[in-house]
């Protein structure tokens, strides 16, 4: 059973129209419907939390890491550094500050020193990443067109977008309508890095 599945199975059984979780968790009825499809499988804490308060249970029963909130696994937990933080906006400039380190089940052991967790600023990636929530990050050099990931502009200034690209192109997309794509061409291509 998928993460969307699950809300909307403890929705319906707690009697909850898709309207009025909606209003419990500050979200419009089109997001909450996008909760419920299997559109994302990474959901944020700023999400993750409202909606199991709301649904009357745990994160932990909503990811479907247990039944009853008493299993957690117990191999290939790693503490990964929490920094912060990336833009979901106009950009911020790059930070190498750890805050803390979070406890992260990551399936190889030998990719654990990849990943790292950032906090988001802004709203540009909103509904799919609210301002304030935290993402899990694999470091790595590229990224496929089309994926979500955090990107490095001329080594200073960190943003997450959707990235898109093509033979001489590349662009930085949003999903907040609000803000403009960021297209980068030629020479300019060589200023960003995932």
């Amino acid at each position: 059973m998928t993460i969307g599945e699950r809300i909307k199975q403890l929705r319906k059984e707690k009697g909850i129209s898709v309207d009025k979780l909606a209003e419990m968790i500050g979200k419009d009825r089109a997001t909450v419907y996008r909760y419920e499809s299997k559109d994302i499988e990474n959901m944020p804490t700023s999400v993750l939390e409202p909606l199991a308060k709301a649904l009357g249970t745990t994160p932990s029963v909503l990811m479907g890491w247990e039944a009853n909130a008493n299993v957690l696994p117990r191999e290939n937990v790693f503490m990964r550094p929490l920094y912060d933080s990336v833009a979901a906006g106009f950009g911020a400039p790059a930070d190498n500050t750890i805050l803390s380190y979070i406890p992260t089940y990551i399936a190889n052991p030998l990719e654990q020193e990849q990943y790292i967790w950032i906090n988001v600023e802004g709203d540009s990636m909103s509904p799919l990443i609210d301002n304030g929530s935290r993402i899990l990050v694999k470091k790595q050099d590229s990224i496929d067109s089309g994926q979500i990931g955090v990107v490095l502009i001329d080594g200073e200034e960190s943003v997450v977008k959707k990235v898109n690209y093509g033979d001489s192109w590349i662009e930085l997309i949003s999903i907040n309508p609000y803000y403009p794509p960021r297209r980068f061409e030629n020479a300019d291509v060589l200023r960003w890095s995932v």
